[in-house]
Order: C-alpha cells, then sequence, then structure tokens
C-alpha cells in the first residue's frame, strides 16, 4: 500500500571538479548511511501515532469546544484570556526562541525564570526539547533532518510531525549550552508540575479569586487559550514557510508577510529570520508588528535585558539589494533585446548604400537599422525618416535635428541588423549602448567571461544585412 506520508529524496550530492572525487555534504551523507523507518500505511498507521501528542492536541480542542457551549464567557475572562494568550506565548517568542534557542540577547535571572514559567505554560516541551529541535530546523531547513520540514506538505509542518512518528531523528544539533544553564535545568526537572500549576490551575484561580469564574477560567483561559497558543506556535513552522515573499533569500522556504506575524505574536518575519537568526527582531521596520521585540526592548530600558544583537544594517540591507536584483533580472530576461554586435553581420559603407537603394535603412552610432516598419509612425514626420537613408544620421538623432528620449533610443536598438565596418568611433559607447542596456543586471559568470565589444571587429567578412 502506499505510503501516507512520503519522503522526499535527499539533496543532490555536490560535484566538484572533474579530478576531484565526489563530495557528500552532511544531509546528503547522513540520508546515505543512516536508515529510515519504514513508510507509514494504512496499515501501520495506527501503530505510528504519537498518542500523547494525539490527545493533548486532539482531544484537548473538544473538551475546549464542549466547555465552551455549557459555560457563559464573561468580559473579564475574555480579557483576561487574551492577556494570558500573550503571557504564556511570549514565553515561547521571547523565551524559548529568540532567548535560548537563538541566544539573540541576554536576560538576567529574574527575566530567565519569568519567561520559564511563562513558557511552560504553553505546554509545548521543556525549554531544552524545544530548543534542540528548532536548532536543527535551522541548520537543515526544508530537509528530511527538519524534524518540521515544510517540504512534507502545509499540514506536516503545522502539525503531523507531533502526531506521527518520525521517520528520521532530527539532525544534530548543540544543546551544551543549555545543558549548563540553571534556569533551563531547574525548568527540565519540574516541567510536568510546572504546566499543570501555570496552564490550568494559575488561569483557573485567577478567574474564581478575582470574579468568582473559576469554570470560564479553567475553560476559556484554559483550554480555549491553550488552543490558541499551540496554533499560533504552529503557524510559524506552516504558514510562515508558505505565505508571503522572500526579501532577504529564496535559498528556502521561509517567507514575510503581516498575516502570519499577526498570528504569531510577531514571529511572521520568518525570511529575515532565517536569514539573520541571532537578531532579537524579527520585525525590522518601526511599523511592522512584532510585539515580541518590542517586550525584549522594553525588558532591556528596565534592565532586564541586554545585549541586545542585531545584525549589521548593511549587511541586511545586501540581503535586500540580491533579491531586488535577482527580481530584476526575472523581468530583464522576459523582455525583448536588441542583437549583439558579435551577432549581427559587418558590412562595407559601399555595401551598406547599395542596400539602401533597396529598403529604408539609416547609420546611427556605427549600427546600421531597418526603419520600414517606423517610417509612417515616426512622431516628427516620414520626410525626416526618409531624409536619411542611406547616410549617417547619428548627429541629427542625437540632438542636431532632435535629441530624441530614452525610449525612441530602446526602440532604435530593436531595429539594428548590421554593424558598418570601420562605422563604430571609440568613445561613443554612450551612443551606442541604449539607455535600457547601461544598468543591465549581469551574473558574474558573465562579467567575467571574455566580453563581447559593441563595435565591429576589424577582420570581417562581408555579408547582406538580414
Amino acid at each position: 500500500m502506499s505510503s501516507i506520508s512520503p519522503r522526499r529524496a535527499g539533496p543532490p550530492t555536490d560535484a566538484s571538479s572533474v579530478a576531484a572525487p565526489e563530495v557528500d555534504n552532511f544531509v546528503s551523507h547522513t540520508l546515505k548511511t543512516t536508515k529510515a523507518l519504514p513508510p507509514i500505511t494504512w496499515s501501520n498507521f495506527s501503530k505510528n501515532l504519537n498518542w500523547l501528542n494525539v490527545f493533548i492536541l486532539c482531544v484537548t480542542p473538544f473538551i475546549g469546544m464542549f466547555g465552551a457551549y455549557h459555560t457563559k464567557l464573561r468580559w473579564e475572562t475574555a480579557l483576561f484570556s487574551v492577556f494570558y494568550y500573550y503571557f504564556t506565548g511570549l514565553g515561547i517568542t521571547a523565551g524559548y526562541h529568540r532567548l535560548w534557542a537563538h541566544r539573540s540577547y541576554n536576560a538576567g535571572k529574574f527575566l530567565q525564570y519569568f519567561l520559564a514559567i511563562a513558557g511552560a505554560g504553553a505546554v509545548e516541551g521543556s525549554i531544552k526539547w524545544w530548543s534542540r529541535g528548532h536548532r536543527a530546523h535551522h541548520r537543515y531547513t526544508d530537509t528530511e533532518l527538519d524534524p518540521y520540514n515544510a517540504g512534507e506538505g502545509f499540514w506536516y509542518s503545522h502539525i503531523g510531525w507531533m502526531l506521527l512518528k518520525p521517520r528520521r531523528k532530527p539532525g544534530v544539533a548543540d544543546v551544551s549550552d543549555l545543558s549548563k544553564n540553571e534556569v533551563v535545568r531547574w525548568q527540565h526537572k519540574y516541567y510536568i508540575s510546572l504546566i499543570l500549576l501555570m496552564s490550568f490551575a494559575v488561569p483557573t484561580i485567577i478567574p474564581w479569586l478575582g470574579w468568582n469564574d473559576a469554570k470560564g477560567g479553567y475553560v476559556y483561559a484554559g483550554i480555549i487559550r491553550l488552543l490558541f497558543v499551540h496554533h499560533s506556535t504552529f503557524c510559524v513552522n506552516s504558514l510562515a514557510h508558505w505565505l508571503g515573499d522572500s526579501p532577504f533569500d529564496d535559498k528556502h522556504s521561509p517567507r514575510d508577510h503581516l498575516i502570519t506575524a499577526l498570528c504569531t505574536i510577531g514571529e511572521g518575519y520568518h525570511n529575515f529570520h532565517h536569514q539573520f537568526p541571532m537578531d532579537y527582531r524579527n520585525a525590522i521596520k518601526w511599523y511592522q508588528y512584532d510585539p515580541t521585540k518590542w517586550f525584549i526592548w522594553v525588558c532591556q530600558k528596565l534592565g532586564l535585558a541586554s545585549h541586545l544583537k542585531v545584525f549589521p544594517d548593511n549587511e541586511v540591507r545586501k540581503g535586500q539589494l540580491t533579491m531586488q536584483l535577482k527580481r530584476l533580472r526575472e523581468t530583464q530576461e522576459s523582455l525583448a533585446w536588441p542583437s549583439d554586435s558579435n551577432d549581427l553581420p559587418v558590412i562595407s559603407w559601399e555595401s551598406y548604400i547599395e542596400q539602401s537603394a533597396k529598403r529604408p535603412l539609416i547609420l546611427i552610432s556605427g549600427f546600421i537599422h531597418d526603419v520600414a516598419s517606423f517610417i509612417d509612425e515616426h512622431p516628427g514626420g516620414a520626410h525626416w525618416i526618409i531624409k536619411y537613408i542611406g547616410k549617417d544620421a547619428t548627429t541629427a538623432f542625437f540632438g542636431g535635428v532632435y535629441d530624441h528620449s530614452n525610449a525612441a533610443h530602446n526602440l532604435l536598438a530593436m531595429k539594428r541588423v548590421g554593424v558598418l565596418h570601420g562605422g563604430f568611433q571609440q568613445g561613443i559607447d554612450d551612443k551606442s549602448i541604449p539607455p535600457s542596456q547601461r544598468l543591465k543586471i549581469a551574473r558574474y559568470a558573465e562579467l567575467s567571461s571574455p566580453g563581447a565589444s559593441s563595435a565591429a571587429h576589424s577582420d570581417y567578412e562581408e555579408g547582406m544585412l538580414g
């Protein structure tokens, strides 16, 4: 039977030079030398479910919906539920993610314990477990060693990777720094007690003592809030790899989008984050939604956090420019451009005069142009075109009669049919290259290859114009 969650083949190995042996990268080597578990099929489906996660992620929502149906939502409880959502959510985004997984800033003991306790209320595993998987995700993004590989599909990266036993272990990731952290060790040791306290007891007790709504607190601030926190975090693994654009790098799937940011307490500028993971920010513009960044910034002002890491702006802008140039290159390649001088026939002045008697050819800047299709469309009148057939109209075109626009230069270049032998003057590149090509995007290989001069070679074979 076909598998339910088929795995893609690992990335191809990198080929070195002809004389050198083939070299594997770490991912391809690991995929070759380690054996994956058999594919999941309908016959072994139940055996490959992670039943604890199935209960937490699938049964809990039904408990919440049942409780909400039988429990009136008071406005005090609604406000507290929203507050508690941000409280536990920041434990993940500001704590688990940006502090411990990426070490993007330093936090004092008070803030560390605060975030460790808040994060436990999100019920997403201990700091050490969560950070180990997330570091593997960054190191092996979009490969089979990525624990929530987006290449397996939206729903797999959103929740499937937790419901199904993985076919492979996540790639190796160093968490030795976290093993030495006393707050991380403390949270890991008392994790079960902390999640019972922070995810269920506290959101029940506070509404009970505050406005006598223990049941509402348990249902809305406890169960329903937990559901929202879970899927908020899951969207970073799924929605942030599916919705939006890639303004900094498109090597991997992470993308930036406001909707994802709104769903994830500011973690939606994921393309930036994957390119610059040590930066404490996800959003770099002041108007972008990133409450986690603002929380960390406020903590710094209060003396609770320090050494907020920011990637050099110059390098960030290089990433942006690279992607802008890439998109411009794609647009450029979709357009038609003039024939290269090396692809045009080279003819003598005598041949040019002879052929001009048979069809309307005009010489401008060393290039011969067939203007038959433009005589009647010329804004200045057909007589100006006819007047210069079989002549050199360079001076007239460049201001002697009229200083033509960039559009006229670009259109003229598309009508090139030949190059006049000896007719290209040195130092008039600005006249021979149309404006649309002066800033043309070129790949490095094109720049380093032997250049094709826009001037005609001195050695030539006289030919007919195409």
